[in-house]
């Protein structure tokens, strides 16, 4: 059984074959706000040392994209692979399996209850190429997460001091991946993940986050074996942060990547869709149609022109990962 096929059905609704009910992610959702204070909690909440760096101007740098001193290239990482995994606003919970063509299977519905969650997000903590696990943020500003040897672990709180959250892959260097969220005042930190799910305490980005109304990253988009994200500001410009492999200044000084994106209210990426090696966009307009944006590998262009994926209906989905 691949990591995919594990995954999906352990830790996204498949527990011994069932499917998780309502009344299940309901009861995972009261046992998080129940766990005892003597779990280990990756804590949002800034720790003095972590203050004192933010007065030295560790973040400052990392917006900026001042060279980091120690980064680690991984040449040659694979393009991450995954399936599409959409929530509407009744909770119900879909899977569309990547076709090898650049689009999807049928979907199937694996789960429910997801209304009560704020957020998700697919990581891969072996480095593999291959989701083994999901976070999850519910609505009281819980996050556990579910790897596909069925373990749930609960991972922290207060995390609703967030308005985005996503994983964005292996940002700080090792093989696992990390998590960025945004806070409601614009600042932008860092949890560097650890192969068995749980995460370390935040290191801060940097200022200026607000400006951008999507944040999406999943691999490597100009071809240098690190992880990057793109982001789009509110005038619809979207643009490239190359990841440095660097945890204290994960990120070099950002890029245009075009105008006009303001033409799609969701974007998503699973990693590579169209089984050419590189990582690709996907994005869903007002009509509700799906487009996929193949990438390039090359930092100056890193996607080619658009591709239709999904005819109208997409806009049912609340949330999409």
């Amino acid at each position: 059984m691949t990591h995919m096929e594990s995954y999906v059905a352990n830790s996204l609704g498949r527990k011994r074959g069932r499917k998780l009910s309502r009344l299940a992610v309901a009861a995972a959702v009261a046992a998080l706000v129940g766990t005892s204070a003597g779990t280990a909690v990756a804590d949002p909440q800034p720790t003095a040392p972590e203050a004192s760096a933010a007065a030295a101007g560790v973040g400052k740098e990392a917006f900026t994209g001042k060279a980091p001193t120690t980064a680690t290239v991984k040449a040659g990482a694979a393009a991450p692979v995954n399936a599409l995994f959409a929530a509407d606003k009744s909770g119900a919970l879909f899977m569309y399996i990547p076709n090898g063509k650049g689009a999807f299977t049928s979907r199937q519905q694996i789960g429910d209850g997801w209304d009560l969650m704020a957020a998700s997000d697919q990581a891969d903590h072996d480095g593999d190429g291959e989701a083994e696990g999901l976070y999850v943020w519910d609505k009281q500003g819980n996050v556990f997460y579910n790897s596909d040897d069925e373990s749930e672990n609960y991972e922290g709180h207060g995390w609703n001091i967030y308005d985005k959250v996503l994983v964005a892959g292996d940002l700080g260097g090792s093989s696992a991946s990390d998590v960025l969220a945004r806070d409601k005042t614009g600042v932008l930190w860092l949890y560097k993940g650890n192969a068995d799910g749980s995460l370390q305490n935040r290191t801060k980005v940097g200022a200026g986050w607000g400006g951008f109304d999507q944040l999406v990253g999943k691999g490597d988009l100009s071809g240098d074996g690190r992880a990057d994200i793109v982001a789009r500001d509110k005038s619809g410009v979207l643009w490239l942060y190359q990841g440095t492999g660097n945890p204290a200044a994960p990120f070099k000084a950002r890029t245009k990547v075009g105008s006009g994106w303001n033409t799609f209210n969701y974007l998503v990426s699973t990693g590579d869709l169209n089984a050419d090696g590189h990582t690709d966009l996907i994005g869903r307009d007002a009509k509700g149609a799906l487009w996929r944006y193949d990438g390039t590998g090359n930092a100056a262009a890193p996607f080619k022109a658009r591709t239709q994926i999904g005819a109208s209906g997409w806009n049912i989905y609340t949330m999409m990962f």
